[in-house]
């Protein structure tokens, strides 16, 4: 193996700040493009529940031909 125990992994001779930081950073990242899209719709669909609750009162409206 290259790194002879954990503390050098960790370490990377001076460089494991750095890579462990890019390594979270893409993590994040991804995984906030994962999850944003199904917050995005969670938000929709209940907006959309809130206007038809809203509208389900309300008589249709009627269209008058000419």
């Amino acid at each position: 193996m290259y790194f002879e125990s954990l503390s050098a992994v960790l370490q990377m001779d001076g460089h494991g700040g750095f890579v462990w930081s890019a390594y979270l950073i893409t993590l994040v990242v991804i995984v906030y493009i994962l999850y944003a899209p199904r917050r995005r719709e969670q938000r929709f669909l209940r907006q959309l529940r809130g206007q038809i609750r809203r509208n389900s009162g309300a008589a249709a409206p009627v269209r008058e031909e000419s």
